[in-house]
């Protein structure tokens, strides 16, 4: 969270499309934080890209240099899989960019796919309140007021969520 996911991404997008190749973006479709089927930076950069939900099959992706995912915590194990099949055996990169847990510091499904199957992972850094590198999210209520039970899946930016490192989110220093 805050660690600039989708501004990467977008970047990526970019310099597919400024050499003249398709590039395929999908996010989450119940993420509609700035609106359906957006990817929005918290720097300001905007685009509107294709959503997935559990019925899209990512195998019927055809004749696309890259296909980039945001929000892929929220893909199903079955999409992990046919994502890892469309790198492995079309050659298509597959770039996905998401969270690894949730605010319990509990793996989300999709992620822990995505960990397992990935030839490369590469962290996009945060950094806590108290300086440490962040790698928890917590998620708080209007008063900002930490919550610690609930569904794995609340919809939010930083009004809901605040990165934190392992000994603050452990601690509760936040």
């Amino acid at each position: 969270m805050n660690a600039g996911k989708s501004t990467a991404m977008l970047q990526v997008a970019h310099n597919y499309e400024e050499q003249g190749q398709t590039v395929r973006l999908f996010t989450a479709a119940i993420d509609d934080r700035f609106g359906v089927g957006k990817i929005t930076s918290r720097l300001g950069l905007q685009r509107d890209v294709e959503t997935f939900d559990a019925g899209t099959d990512f195998l019927a992706i055809d004749k696309v240099a890259c296909v980039l995912v945001d929000e892929a915590q929220f893909l199903s194990v079955a999409q992990v899989r046919q994502l890892h099949q469309l790198a492995q055996v079309r050659g298509v990169p597959v770039i996905c960019y998401g969270l690894r847990t949730d605010f319990r510091g509990e793996p989300f499904p999709g992620s822990i796919y995505l960990l397992a199957l990935a030839d490369d992972i590469e962290e996009l850094k945060n950094i806590c309140t108290c300086g440490k590198k962040a790698t928890m999210n917590i998620r708080v209520d209007e008063n900002g007021k930490r919550i610690r039970e609930g569904a794995q899946i609340a919809i939010g930016g930083n009004e809901r969520y605040r990165q934190a490192c392992g000994r603050c989110f452990y601690s509760g220093e936040h």
